[in-house]
């Protein structure tokens, strides 16, 4: 292949590899650095798909548009819809038609979610101060899909800007990454900020109230609720009363944490491949991963919890865990996207639940919950699902203190039951 369709893969400051792609058969290749295997070091970097070998290792069998055909735990570096949208429109406004996943990744570079960092890098300029009310404006009109995509409103400066702290983040929603000095409060782009000078944020916009409502501060009232069950979480806040903002749990104590949600670290499509989107197969990549017990007794707290506040979207790329360099050993890592996924203004007659439980998506009993418990020899599930459940009439409380429309309140409430 020739040199400039490889690039290096980087975790830690060290080459890992390199990966290959083969544009014609939609193939990719990759191939550990041999100094990187003779050292030992990180032995459990990627745990399950690449073995650790020196020859090349080809991947032909992820051709979904979640993998693009590169190896799952390289792929979980890629923007999701959102992220895309806005890569496709920036690359339109430099006359660029098309890239390559490996390009793509170039663009990434070290501006990613996670530690995984790819070389050579398509480099960008470094973004400077970030005024959310301007990108808001940028947003509303690249989010109209092909409107106003050319002239000085939208140019390719304001697409950059937005592009560059915005596309790293995966999910469907508007969603940008900053970094907020500690002592000044001055927000930065954080596509390239890694500091403990500086708190890192994921933030999810508020861009209008056409659904009627806002989702930023439903999602708020479910963190809020998560925290009050004991369920681990990146610190949270509002901003400007309408933009929720959460930590980022991959950047914490001045450093990149390598992370891959339970779609990277397998190859399970949690779009195409419902045979393998269960709650039970995410708890056997947990034991895959020799993490402690008590990570196991707080990923059956969550399945509770989506279950009871009808988070219906519990996807597996919500479900993420983090690698320790110093321990070389995995945790399940802090819960994310917890919200009522659904627009609460729509009648649903019959809503599946992402993660199937016990063979099951709908209709899903005490019953069915306790045979994950047995499964897995999950202490008190009993006084689990009541703990989770007794915090139903706090959603009314929470959310009517955050101005949620009433309509909303009421909907999202005759949808909260207790699990029999």
């Amino acid at each position: 292949m020739a040199r400039d369709k490889i690039i290096d893969v980087v975790a830690f400051g060290q080459e890992i590899g390199k990966l290959g792609y083969d544009i014609d058969h939609g193939k990719s290749f990759f191939q550990y650095n041999p100094e990187f295997l003779e050292s030992g070091k990180y032995s459990k970097l990627f745990p399950f798909i690449f073995k650790r070998t020196k020859p090349a290792q080809v991947f032909t069998e992820y051709q979904q548009d979640t993998f693009q055909g590169l190896p799952p735990m390289i792929a979980d570096s890629l923007p999701d819809t959102f992220g895309n949208i806005i890569f496709q429109e920036w690359l339109t406004a430099r006359g660029i038609q098309k890239v390559t996943p490996l390009e793509q990744l170039a663009y990434v570079a070290d501006r990613g979610m996670g530690a995984l960092e790819y070389r050579p890098v398509k480099e960008l300029p470094n973004a400077s101060s970030v005024n959310i009310d301007e990108i808001i404006t940028i947003l509303e009109k690249v989010l109209k899909i092909k409107e106003d995509t050319s002239g000085t409103a939208l140019d390719e400066l304001s697409l950059l800007n937005v592009f560059k702290i915005g596309t790293s983040a995966g999910g469907a929603r508007p969603k940008i990454l900053i970094s907020e000095h500690k002592k000044t409060g001055k927000i930065i782009a954080g596509d390239r900020e890694v500091s403990e000078d500086y708190n890192h944020y994921l933030v999810k916009l508020h861009i209008d109230d056409s659904d009627g409502y806002n989702k930023e501060k439903v999602e708020y009232a479910y963190y809020l609720l998560a925290q009050e069950a004991g369920i681990e979480m990146m610190h949270s806040k509002l901003i400007e009363n309408k933009h929720f903002a959460t930590l980022r749990y991959d950047r914490q104590h001045g450093e990149k944490q390598h992370v891959l949600t339970v779609t990277g670290l397998t190859g399970w499509d949690f779009k195409s491949q419902p045979e393998n989107s269960s709650y039970e197969n995410v708890f056997k990549v947990a034991l895959g991963l020799e993490v402690p017990h008590k990570d196991l007794q707080q990923l059956f707290k969550r399945m509770v919890f989506n279950l009871v506040f009808r988070n219906v979207d519990d996807h597996l790329k919500n479900h993420s865990f983090i690698y320790n360099k110093e321990s070389n050993g995995w945790n399940l890592g802090p819960a994310y996207d917890l919200t009522y996924a659904l627009n609460p203004l729509f009648t649903f007659k019959i809503t599946s639940r992402a993660l199937s439980i016990n063979g099951k998506r709908t209709s899903l009993t005490v019953k069915d919950i306790l045979t994950i418990a047995e499964e897995f020899s999950i202490k008190n599930p009993k006084g689990i699902i009541d703990d989770v459940q007794a915090l139903i009439p706090r959603w009314m409380e929470i959310a009517s203190e955050l101005a949620i429309p009433e309509k909303i309140i009421k909907t999202i409430k005759n949808e909260i039951k207790n699990i029999k």
